[in-house]
């Protein structure tokens, strides 16, 4: 039963490392390593969250959710497993293993984590090991817009030069007398 040694890099705008070496048993479950790492940078852990394995190139692969989001059993993709059914060791295919947690799916915060050494000791708690730079706080990242085509103004905005997307007026050669009289053409 090996203590595990993690680094938590948070991923920000900013060029500033803020990151966390966390030590966790390996038999700990995914929602113990996300309630130390929230609490490691002063965040809520109010939000929704998923962890990823992740790999060299910082890929997501299988995800781990804070709570069951399966919906469909005949899903093509295979289901996310739920964090607190989720042991560590059981998700440990590299010696150097790298996962992603996202937080706050509005703000995406970004947590880089990387195994980077094993320990002799087990703790029974996870310990916040080493600490570099100041966290932000949770709320200073903007939401994401959720507007993604504009304000709603310029949608219902009808004026003489278009209409509400944009078309100038359309002709489609055809005159209203046109489509009167169906007895002209041959069944």
């Amino acid at each position: 039963m090996p203590g595990l040694k993690f680094r938590v890099l948070l991923d920000s705008d900013k060029n500033e490392e803020v990151f966390r070496d966390i030590i966790i048993s390996n038999e700990a479950d995914f929602e113990t390593f996300y309630r130390a790492i929230m609490s490691a940078f002063g965040f809520n852990g109010d939000q929704m969250a998923s962890f990823y394995v992740s790999n060299d190139n910082w890929d997501k692969g299988h995800e781990l959710s804070l709570i069951d989001m399966s919906y469909d059993d005949d899903a093509i993709d295979e289901p996310a497993s739920v964090m607190k059914h989720a042991s560590i060791q059981n998700f440990l295919t590299e010696p150097d293993q790298r996962y992603i947690l996202v937080y706050d799916f509005m703000r995406m915060w970004i947590f880089l984590i990387e195994l980077i050494a094993y320990e002799k000791d087990t703790p029974e708690a996870p310990i916040m090991a080493f600490a570099i730079g100041k966290a932000p706080q949770e709320s200073t990242k903007s939401m994401l817009d959720e507007n993604l085509f504009g304000p709603e103004s310029q949608l219902a905005d009808t004026d003489e030069e278009g209409d509400e997307f944009g078309f100038q007026d359309f002709d489609d050669d055809y005159a209203d007398d046109d489509l009167n009289d169906y007895s002209e053409y041959e069944y």
